[in-house]
């Protein structure tokens, strides 16, 4: 007798027929459809979890990327005249000049760092004033988005920029006058006299961190150096890269670029913490929703089992017309396997649908609870991103394939070794 080809379409007009008979005629459609009710949810929730965790790991780094440098250049603490420790670079500008012709670095900049008071009547809040220039500013394209901001940045020689999180607190808007308060001020007989300046708001800005909105100031370097008496001089080098992900590559190169007594503080030694713990918290995400695909992975078991005890008379019945035990196996592999294959499909369905509209959903979900579930000034950005990656859509669905086909081969290897004999002795 000729060999049966693998999977023949004998073999799958069985499997079709055994999953779709109704319990009456010894099916077990209720547990097919929970099976794959159970699969299609797992599937949806790995999936949508890793695109949110991308989508959340991609819109912080962004932040970070887009609303600050991703190298900072600094100078070696030297002892000044007066006993101090200085650290302020003098030829800042042809330092950033220098840092500016390294291969990969597109651009650089002096910058001025001070932490003062802002007042607008009798409000109050604490800010971190950025002394740049407006065309360095440019540069800083979280900064500069027109869709976010308001205000004319080509203004900003003649005021100051400030962070939306800071205009909501004192509650300022664009040719508001705010004053820029500092405790080290001139040194009298009397004591230090606070420094106090005056600032039209000419740009307001939202970088889509909330930490850097609520605290984050910029300032004319000129103005700057003025306020906080560093005439001639800068605390810093911010330099851009083509590629932030590869900057520590770049540090011998900047190095020698800056030359001796130069110290490098990249983006990454600045939030490496927070990434290290993401991708902690990621890998551990995905163990769990990954004992959650085989959990209803599993159920297809229970309903295998149900099947074949149900088809024990059919099963021998085909074992004596002459089907082999692999075409038995299979019959059985490919209804297990068909409901792992399509709760998969429906289940990424779900996720790209969740991923697609997740603003609208979370939206509603946020309305139902009363407002308050996603607070801006704990995870630090404004809404929950989510964005679909192939590489994290192929591991979901490799994952559920694997786990979904190789638990179906277990009762198809049972149906396969039963012995028609006795599978018809009492029928």
């Amino acid at each position: 007798m000729a060999k049966t080809a693998p999977f023949a379409r004998f073999e799958w007009m069985i499997a079709w027929r055994y999953l779709r008979a109704r319990r009456s005629e010894g099916g077990v459609s209720v547990m097919t459809w929970i099976s794959l009710v159970g699969v299609t949810l797992a599937v949806f929730a790995l999936v949508a979890t890793l695109a949110v965790r991308s989508g959340f790991r991609s819109e912080f780094v962004d932040t970070i990327l887009g609303a600050n440098a991703h190298v900072t250049v600094y100078r070696s603490a030297t002892t000044g005249a007066n006993g101090q420790l200085d650290r302020t670079i003098a030829d800042y500008d042809a330092l950033a000049a220098t840092l500016a012709e390294v291969p990969g670095v597109t651009h650089s900049a002096p910058l001025i760092r001070g932490q003062v008071m802002a007042n607008f009547g009798s409000a109050n809040s604490g800010i971190e004033i950025f002394g740049i220039r407006g065309a360095d500013l440019a540069a800083s394209r979280r900064i500069v988005d027109p869709a976010t901001a308001m205000g004319d940045l080509a203004r900003f020689d003649e005021g100051i920029a400030i962070g939306s999180g800071v205009a909501q607190q004192l509650g300022v808007g664009l040719g508001d006058k705010i004053k820029i308060i500092s405790p080290n001020g001139v040194k009298t007989a009397f004591g230090t006299s606070p420094r106090v300046n005056a600032y039209e708001v000419v740009y307001i800005f939202s970088a889509g961190r909330w930490d850097i909105d609520r605290t984050r100031v910029y300032l004319p370097l000129a103005q700057a150096q003025t306020f906080f008496d560093k005439d001639d001089v800068a605390d810093e080098i911010e330099v851009m890269v083509e590629d932030p992900d590869n900057v520590e590559s770049m540090i011998p190169a900047l190095i020698q670029a800056a030359g001796q007594n130069t110290l490098i503080w990249t983006w990454r030694d600045s939030a490496g913490a927070f990434l290290r713990a993401l991708t902690v918290e990621d890998n551990v995400m995905f163990i769990l929703l990954s004992i959650l695909v085989l959990i209803a992975s599993l159920n297809i078991i229970s309903g295998l089992v149900m099947l074949v005890k149900n088809k024990g008379r059919d099963i021998g019945i085909l074992r004596t017309m002459g089907l082999t035990e692999g075409s038995v196996m299979r019959v059985f592999f490919i209804c297990g396997a068909s409901i792992g294959t399509l709760g998969t499909i429906l289940g990424v369905a779900l996720g790209a649908l969740f991923a697609t509209y997740v603003d609208p959903i979370f939206s509603a979900i946020n309305y139902v609870s009363g407002g308050g579930v996603w607070d801006p000034s704990i995870r630090g950005i404004y809404y929950l991103p989510a964005e679909m990656r192939f590489s994290d859509v192929m591991s979901a669905v490799s994952l559920s394939l694997f786990l979904s086909w190789v638990v179906t081969i277990f009762p198809a290897r049972r149906a396969a070794r039963m012995n028609p004999v006795e599978a018809l002795r009492y029928e």
